[in-house]
């Protein structure tokens, strides 16, 4: 929810993958600016086989017209090019684990 803290999303990010966990990324709100960062494809580097990463179509094209369906974001195919209800099926994915991240 924040395009702020890109250091430390992406240390946390090697830190999980480094212990072998799988993660999953939602960018909504702002947050999918950070798609677009030029350095964006070193996070899609670190979770490569390890996350699931979505953002928020809406939040991307309607609201901060920072892109579309077509923007080429690394890392994430178009079909993950989602809404908030995508974000509510990766959080059913969490069900039975102990770890949810908000930034």
């Amino acid at each position: 929810t924040t395009n702020q803290h890109w250091d430390h999303l992406l240390n946390i990010c090697k830190a999980a993958v480094a212990k072998g966990k799988e993660l999953i990324i939602f960018f909504t709100h702002v947050a999918p600016s950070l798609c677009l960062r030029d350095d964006f494809s070193e996070l899609a580097k670190v979770v490569e086989g390890h996350a699931k990463m979505s953002l928020c179509l809406v939040s991307m094209k309607e609201i901060y017209h920072l892109g579309d369906e077509n923007t080429f974001v690394p890392g994430i195919d178009k079909k993950n090019f989602g809404t908030q209800a995508r974000h509510g099926e990766m959080l059913e994915e969490l069900k039975g684990t102990d770890r949810y991240l908000v930034l």
